[in-house]
Formats: C-alpha cells, sequence, structure tokens
C-alpha cells in the first residue's frame, strides 16, 4: 500500500494536540463525574423509567443508557490508556509495525466490549447468514448504513469475527471519537472528506486498496451517511441531472441511499485481485439518532444479517458495467432488507 500514514489527514503536530485537548478531556473528565455521582444519576433515572413505564408502557431507557454510558466512557478511557501505554512500549511510537499490530488486536477487543454491552443492555439477537463467505481474503467489504450502531457491525463480524485485518474509508468526522482518532491514525486507514468531490480523495481511496495481503479486507460504505427516505429521494434526484437513466434504475431501491461509485470504483481499480462482499443487515432501521432510542424502539431488536461474496470475475471490468452491477447488487439488498422488514426482522420481542 502507498504510504498514507496518519489516516492521510497530512496534519501537523500542532494540529492533533489542539484537536486531541478538545476530545479527550471531556472524556476522562465525564467518566470521573458520572462514576462519582452514579449512585444519584441512577436512582434518578429508575424514577424516570418508572414513571414512563406507567405513563406509556415505555422500556426502561433511562436506565440503559445510564449505565451504557458510563461502558462507553470506561471503553474510551481505558482504551486510551491502552494506546498510551502500547506507545511507551513500542520506543515511545518508534517500534510502528509492532504498534500497529498490538493496535489492531486491542481494537477487535475494544469492538466487542462496546458491542458486547450493547447486546446485553439492551436484548438484542443477531441472526447471521453466511459468516463463511468472508474468507479467503483478501476481499472488498460493502455495507449499508443505518443506525448510530451498526458501525461496529464490521469490527465485530469481519475483523473480530474473521479475523481479517480491515482498512477502513471513514469520515473525518469520526476524529472526534478520541479512541478512534488515536488508533484509526495508526493502522492504514483513509479519513475521507464526504461531498468534496475531488480526483485527490478518490486517488487516495485507491491507495488505500492496494497492496491487500492473505488477512486483509477494506471496508467501504457506499451509501455515504444513514438513510432516510428525505435523503433517498434527493440523493435520486441528484442522479438524475446526470445519468436519468441511472434514476430510473435506482427508483426501485425503497430502504437503501443510492449507493455513490467513486469510491468503490476507486478500490477496484486499486485491489483487482479482490472478491467484493455485501453485507446487508435489517433491524437496526430508524435509529438514526439518540432520540429514536430513547422511544425505546432498540429494545428486544433482532438484527439479521446476510453476507454475499461475489468472485471479482463477476464482477465487470468497464465503468458503466460496474456502476449497473453495483445498482444491481443494491436492489437486491434493498429487496433482502424489505423482505426481512416485512417479516417483523427487527419488531422489539422484549419488554
Amino acid at each position: 500500500m502507498s504510504d498514507l500514514r496518519g489516516g492521510g489527514l497530512g496534519e501537523t503536530r500542532g494540529q492533533v494536540v489542539l484537536r486531541r485537548l478538545k476530545t479527550i478531556p471531556p472524556v476522562v473528565l465525564g467518566l470521573l463525574v458520572v462514576t462519582l455521582l452514579f449512585p444519584l444519576l441512577l436512582v434518578a433515572a429508575l424514577l424516570v423509567d418508572l414513571a414512563r413505564r406507567l405513563a406509556r408502557g415505555t422500556p426502561w431507557m433511562a436506565t440503559r443508557l445510564l449505565l451504557f454510558g458510563w461502558v462507553y466512557l470506561a471503553a474510551e478511557t481505558v482504551g486510551l490508556l491502552a494506546l498510551l501505554a502500547l506507545w511507551i512500549a513500542a520506543g515511545f511510537g518508534r517500534r510502528t509495525a509492532w504498534m500497529a499490530d498490538w493496535t489492531w488486536r486491542f481494537q477487535q477487543v475494544w469492538a466487542g466490549w462496546q458491542f458486547g454491552a450493547i447486546r446485553a443492555l439492551f436484548g438484542l439477537r443477531l441472526d447471521v447468514e453466511g459468516a463463511e463467505q468472508l474468507r479467503p481474503a483478501p476481499v472488498i467489504v460493502l455495507i449499508r448504513h443505518a443506525s448510530i450502531v451498526d458501525n461496529l457491525l464490521p469490527s465485530v463480524l469481519v475483523a473480530r469475527g474473521a479475523r481479517i485485518r480491515l482498512r477502513y474509508v471513514l469520515k473525518r468526522e469520526l476524529l472526534a471519537d478520541p479512541c478512534l482518532d488515536v488508533a484509526g491514525k495508526r493502522l492504514p486507514n483513509y479519513f475521507v472528506r464526504r461531498g468534496t468531490g475531488e480526483q485527490a480523495e478518490r486517488e487516495n481511496v485507491r491507495r488505500l486498496a492496494t497492496g491487500l495481503g492473505p488477512d486483509d479486507g477494506i471496508l467501504l460504505y457506499p451509501e455515504g451517511t444513514r438513510f432516510t427516505t428525505e435523503r433517498r429521494a434527493a440523493a435520486i434526484a441528484k442522479v438524475a441531472e446526470r445519468d436519468p437513466g441511472r434514476a430510473a434504475r435506482l427508483e426501485r431501491i425503497e430502504h437503501l441511499l443510492p449507493p455513490k461509485v467513486g469510491g468503490l470504483l476507486a478500490v477496484l481499480d486499486g485491489a483487482p485481485d479482490a472478491d467484493v462482499v455485501l453485507l446487508a443487515h435489517h433491524g437496526l432501521d430508524g435509529l438514526r439518532l439518540l432520540s429514536d432510542i430513547w422511544g425505546g424502539r432498540m429494545v428486544g431488536l433482532r438484527i439479521g444479517v446476510r453476507i454475499t461474496r461475489v468472485p471479482r470475475a463477476a464482477v465487470p471490468a468497464d465503468r458503466s458495467g460496474r456502476v449497473r452491477w453495483l445498482d444491481e447488487a443494491w436492489a437486491d439488498m434493498d429487496a433482502w432488507i424489505g423482505a426481512g422488514l416485512r417479516a417483523g426482522g427487527g419488531r422489539a420481542v422484549t419488554a
């Protein structure tokens, strides 16, 4: 892989320090405050939950969110300390390959901790079909983006589950998460500037995909952001301005945003021997914001996941063929999601 050190951000040390002075102290102080006040906060949460339960039959969300808030802050703080310890053990960052390897190992523990806490607190069920399709690597993984929770699915199912060292194409806004900031910049990832349409961004994504080994993969969110019906309509209208025929083809897709093609085309060029894996899921639909979770919709969800593999020979070599292939793959994913939702996938099964 061509050099994209530091997530391809090109930052000065001063810029990094300034950002982390804004993001790390609130996390550490937040953990201290929540821990010290936890008994009082727990009593208040229980009273709020009792009142909401009696008035509306709402699940016990305040208590769950308080507990997960503490778990999140603890995971971030412990994670930062662990990443600092690795940096020191690596000769203050000089042994970069060793530090990257152990950072990846720690990342899998961190992701498993976070997702395990979510599953336990909210009573989630995860039904996975086709996990064996993830191997062998290298692979290009395409996943839909429906909620604030599904970001953890690739780490849990692909990286941790199949031991594939994923390279992520991430939006730069995610640098606001301190652990993702520190760990993400040590590993081969690229923090993309969304919506610029710049050729340099696509070229950097292509460079990230080069040199994938037998245990490597690269992850893309082709939709670029979380689904809403308004965003779907706006995205199709934008496509129609450039390609009315493609827009007409995309109209049949109901539950997904039209996939953006620039990043995928760059990755296909950068990793010419990698198969494509499509990671579809339903059950987390509509959980875009914390307010959606507050309403109780996340409790007892059954999350269905389907993993399908497309041999590279089945992916067209020309640009127009690849775009049509992606649209067809997205339409198939959309049909599967729709069938799952109609069958009750994602419906709360416990109180």
